[in-house]
């Protein structure tokens, strides 16, 4: 009898055009909503208060969590990154369309450029691989179109592919980031704050989250977002890391408990994933107002940029894992 190995690609597997399509379509539902909010803690009053979330989008369901959406999106984007090392850039990463509860997302990941690493006597033969994301709901509306940079090892250690791509090219930037909610009624939204929260946010401010949060149902995540990396399920070699999103779903969080007016976040400028993050590990971040400019109806666009770090035990230091810069809808 003979055994096939039920596995993702290696780098030198890949050439540029390929296409993955295989991991199934996912409906949005109150019950991942509310398990994905428990894992990494969601804050955002427009994915916590249905009423209020219809209201605002003028959708007869409420609107999923951000952070929800795009987790679901690169976790479906994974059958290529099975055995990705580590993820070097996101690019374009801007909602073209905010999908609501009930909403069936489906993903294709498009192979759009593939450069070979140059060979280190200190690691294994990888690859750089640059992939195209594109989501889609179930009546074909664009939800998000982004690329990603991920690290693939080598099946054959001494392969040399002759792939050399700059990957400088690929992608491109966030145009409008506020299209997608161009529709949207804010005064609802307005209404609902509290006199304190009906404030001025001026560039330059800069807070610090006072108290961190302990990474915890990491394995858990992945799964619950279809994200079958091998690097965040198999603790075989003792070095199981956590799923980028993770981190940044709690750096959203901490963001929120610093502005809790936020109404949602629009787009992403650059996220690096500076440092390893492990379960167990707990999270600090600082919040920054990098700029302020009008936004749809009386609204404001507020750059942000978190910078997070993580410590291991008490008494240990802090060290560098996330820089996150991101523009949130502001009332």
């Amino acid at each position: 009898m003979s055994e096939l190995a039920a596995e993702g690609p290696y780098f030198d597997d890949l050439s540029p055009g390929d296409v993955f399509d295989t991991a199934p379509p996912t409906t949005l539902t109150e019950g991942a909503a509310a398990v994905h909010g428990a894992i990494v803690g969601e804050r955002l009053r427009l994915a916590l208060d249905a009423p209020l979330g219809r209201r605002v989008t003028g959708d007869d369901a409420p609107p999923a969590p951000p952070s929800l959406v795009w987790d679901l999106a690169v976790g479906q984007s994974t059958p290529v990154t099975h055995h990705v090392r580590a993820n070097l850039f996101y690019r374009g990463l801007a909602f073209r369309r905010l999908p609501s509860l009930g909403d069936t997302l489906r993903t294709r990941t498009e192979v759009v450029g593939l450069r070979q690493n140059s060979p280190r006597p200190d690691r294994a033969p990888t690859g750089l691989v640059a992939l195209r994301i594109t989501t889609v709901d179930q009546d074909d509306r664009t939800v998000l179109d982004f690329w990603r940079c991920a690290m693939l090892p080598l099946r054959d250690g001494s392969a040399r592919t002759g792939h050399d791509d700059d990957l400088g090219r690929v992608g491109r930037d966030v145009e409008d980031p506020a299209a997608s909610v161009a529709a949207w009624r804010l005064e609802p939204f307005r209404a609902s704050l509290p006199p304190s929260l009906r404030r001025d946010v001026t560039p330059g401010t800069r807070w610090r989250v006072v108290g961190g949060d302990v990474v915890s149902s990491a394995p858990e995540l992945a799964r619950l977002t279809h994200n079958i990396a091998r690097t965040h399920h198999d603790d075989e070699a003792g070095t199981r890391l956590v799923y980028g999103g993770h981190t940044i779903g709690l750096a959203l969080t901490q963001a929120v408990r610093a502005l809790p007016e936020m109404v949602t976040v629009l787009a992403w400028q650059g996220c690096d994933h500076t440092g390893p993050v492990r379960e167990g590990d707990t999270l600090e971040s600082t919040v920054e107002v990098a700029g302020v400019r009008p936004g749809p109806d009386g609204g404001r666009l507020a750059d942000l940029r978190s910078r997070v770090t993580a410590r291991s035990g008490p008494g240990d230091e802090h060290r560098d894992v996330l820089d996150w810069r991101y523009t949130a809808l502001l009332p």
